[in-house]
């Protein structure tokens, strides 16, 4: 599936302010069966972009606007190519929690089993997990448990978005009883890595479908959980819509958790209001761009030309205020 991906988040002051600094996690990731074939980033006001690639790889836009002004607008856009997902087995025999407890296994996910940020037990958890027989699923196989977990948090708590904030901890969700995609990651992700389970934080982006049935925000960014299993390495879940991540999911950073991967952070000088808006959408599109370089490629020459774009795309490359992944 070839999709097109616009994300536009603007920041609105009630003052002039004199300078702007931020840093963008928007452009999606290339590999296992995404392929990233353009992207582009336009702020306004103009300003010289710049870009890194983070400690769990994501690439990382920053730019300064040292000037006043009272508004700031961002516009990402890119054509994301995506593969379908090789068929996964039904279920893994029991020695997979064996291999799961091998000192490989805890030392190479060493930060995806520890407890970080938005992702720590608590009391309301254990609840949580005690009123819908959580614990219970420990005596499956861990590849039947992680699914069967997705599908629990997907029944045992309702999609409403404006409950829980960007930096909300899961207690407010889980007594609520109700939330979004980041707060059912979270959850997610704290349970997991108590069964010994490595998991973290996918932030990016859904083509949503009614058809499918699907509950988030289609103009909203959305997150959901990848979990390493030793005999199949990181398989994707998304708890919101009860579906293990598809063809339709784009995935743009990983994380801990949600903190690692907010799609716009910085700071601002001066004492003004801010006033946030986003806005997201995610279309199928039926060909590549109409660029000069796919339009001369033949077929098999194609792969090649998005390893180069992508790769391109990596040498191109403390905001208070955080976008809520839906």
């Amino acid at each position: 599936m070839i999709f097109e991906v616009r994300h536009v988040t603007q920041y609105n002051y009630d003052e002039p302010i004199r300078e702007s600094v931020m840093e963008l996690r928007m452009q999606p990731r290339s590999g296992h069966g995404h392929h990233l074939i353009t992207s582009e980033l336009d702020i306004d006001p103009p300003s010289q972009i710049f870009s890194y690639a983070d400690s769990w790889g994501n690439t990382v836009k920053f730019f300064d606007v040292p000037f006043p002004h009272k508004r700031l607008t961002i516009t990402a856009r890119s054509v994301v190519e995506t593969d379908p997902h090789p068929p996964a087995p039904d279920a893994l025999t029991m020695d997979e929690w064996d291999r799961l407890a091998s000192d490989g296994v805890r030392g190479d996910c060493w930060d995806f089993l520890r407890p970080h940020g938005f992702a720590v037990a608590t009391p309301a958890l254990a609840d949580f997990c005690a009123a819908n027989g959580i614990d219970a699923l420990r005596e499956l196989d861990p590849l039947t448990a992680v699914h069967e977990l997705s599908s629990v948090i997907y029944r045992g708590l309702d999609y409403e978005s404006g409950i829980t904030a960007a930096d909300s901890p899961i207690d407010e969700a889980l007594i609520a009883g109700r939330g979004v995609c980041q707060d059912f990651a979270h959850i997610m992700i704290t349970i997991c890595r108590g069964w010994g389970v490595p998991a973290r934080y996918v932030s990016g982006y859904l083509a949503t479908s009614k058809d499918e049935g699907d509950r988030s925000d289609p103009q909203a960014t959305h997150a959901w959980v990848e979990v390493f299993l030793p005999s199949l390495r990181w398989i994707g879940l998304d708890p919101t819509n009860n579906t293990p991540a598809g063809e339709r999911h784009i995935p743009v950073a990983i994380g801990r958790d949600y903190s690692d991967v907010p799609p716009t952070r910085g700071v601002f000088k001066g004492d003004a209001e801010s006033q946030l808006s986003v806005g997201v959408s995610v279309r199928r599109a039926t060909a590549l761009p109409d660029e000069p370089e796919f339009m001369r490629l033949g077929a098999p020459a194609i792969a090649a030309a998005r390893r180069r774009a992508s790769s391109q795309a990596l040498l191109d490359q403390h905001h208070h205020q955080q976008q809520q992944q839906q």
